[in-house]
């Protein structure tokens, strides 16, 4: 019986130490075929026939798309990865790619290219500016001077003008980035009494979410609303039986630039009455956001807020403080850049992200966020030419269950 033990033993000895040899002797052959393989290559590389004329013009303006091989104007082999470069940093920047030559070695290479910013800043004025005396505010903030990559252009009014003085004024609002781009705009400032128009007693116009559904209803849509304590108290199952959707419900809001947070009155009320009568909900947030940190701060509170509930639909990112916009010192790149750091922050949490935005700040402010758009045009048939997943087509909508106006909103499938 020892005698087998002993046997047993010396097999399994055997055993282990053969493994033990195969673990050592293996990584060492490993090594040296790899040294050797390397040693190859090199020598390939040496002696290999490198053919890569670059274009004459080596720059790209600011947020162009631009490819490897849009720099490259003969190449004597294949791209490997022929990928799109990074131009939303200011600069030099060194670009490094591997392509097979003719021959069938991979080649290294790299060359450098100046990312330059182009456009002009942005001065949003007509040719006249109207205000009366009683204007207490600044020309300099009301009116719109931004740039697409400086966040603090300088801007200026070149003229003499007094506000609290009827007339007009010939002036010439001026901008320069810190690129030397410069745009001039001259407008008349037209200064006049205070004014005395009594409320416009026109008569209201309403556009049915009946008519909306008739019109546009079918396959490849949805008809629905977005709301707020502005809608006041809901009739949750009249909003549905009258055909309603999906509902994009504001979660709430700062109280200004770097304020404190606020939950809308009544979305806890709405988000329950939506999910208890199913109708899929979405949600918005009408942000104040001047940096990327602030956007972040934003998105975690909004998923702090409905953690418990039902979201079937994304959270949109809803900035809209365009008529104070100088006060954010900001360019129109670092305004996309703060709603894309909100949207990735809720895409991580497992929700999809929305950007909301009318037609016209769509078309000249922002930048691609790699997320969906919640369009705003108030017309029957907009002309946006870009991707829209939702069209917020009106604000005088009138739905049974609400009283008072609502948006209408399409859902595209």
């Amino acid at each position: 019986m020892k005698r087998k033990n002993l046997i047993v033993i010396l097999v399994v000895c055997l055993i282990v130490s053969t493994s033990l040899l195969t673990f050592v002797i293996f990584p060492s052959f490993n090594k040296i075929s790899e040294n050797k393989k390397q040693k190859e290559y090199e020598k390939k590389l040496k002696d290999a026939t490198i053919v890569v004329n670059l274009k004459k013009d080596l720059t790209s303006p600011f947020m162009e798309t631009k490819k490897v091989s849009d720099f490259i104007e003969e190449i004597n082999g294949e791209i490997i990865d022929d990928y799109n470069i990074d131009t939303s940093k200011i600069g030099e920047q060194n670009i490094k790619f591997e392509y097979i030559n003719e021959d069938n070695i991979k080649i290294p290479y790299s060359y450098k290219i100046n990312i330059k910013d182009e456009k002009p800043p942005v001065i949003w004025v007509n040719d006249t500016y109207s205000i009366n005396t009683d204007y207490n505010g600044s020309l300099l903030e009301d009116i719109l001077c931004a740039d697409d990559y400086d966040d603090n252009p300088k801007c200026e009014i070149i003229g003499e003008y007094n506000t609290k003085k009827i007339g007009s004024y010939n002036l010439v609002f001026q901008a320069t980035d810190a690129s030397g781009n410069f745009t001039s705009k001259e407008f008349t400032l037209k200064v006049s009494p205070p004014s005395n128009d009594k409320a416009n007693n026109q008569t209201p116009t309403y556009t049915y979410f009946s008519d909306i559904v008739s019109k546009h209803k079918n396959d490849k849509t949805k008809i629905g609303i977005d709301v707020s304590s502005w809608q006041g108290d809901i009739d949750f199952q009249a909003v549905k039986e009258a055909g309603v959707e999906f509902a994009f419900i504001r979660v709430g809001s700062t109280r200004g630039i770097g304020g404190e947070y606020f939950i809308d009155k009544k979305f806890v009320q709405n988000i329950k009455g939506f999910n208890e009568v199913d109708i899929p909900v979405g949600i918005y947030f009408y942000t104040y956001a001047n940096s990327r940190e602030a956007a972040i701060n934003d998105a975690n509170w909004v998923l702090e807020q409905i953690k418990d509930y039902k979201i079937d639909l994304p959270i949109a990112y809803d900035w809209e403080s365009w008529s104070f916009y100088n006060e954010f010192h900001q360019s129109f790149y670092s305004t996309s850049m703060n709603a894309k750091v909100f949207l990735d922050t809720i895409h991580n949490a497992g929700y999809n992200g929305l950007l909301y935005s009318s037609k016209k700040y769509l078309e000249q402010v922002w930048y691609d966020t790699g997320y969906e758009i919640w369009l705003a045009h108030y017309t029957s048939k907009t002309s946006y030419q870009g991707s829209y997943r939702y069209w917020q087509m009106c604000s005088n909508g009138r739905v049974n269950g609400i009283n008072g106006n609502v948006d209408i909103n399409i859902m595209y499938m």
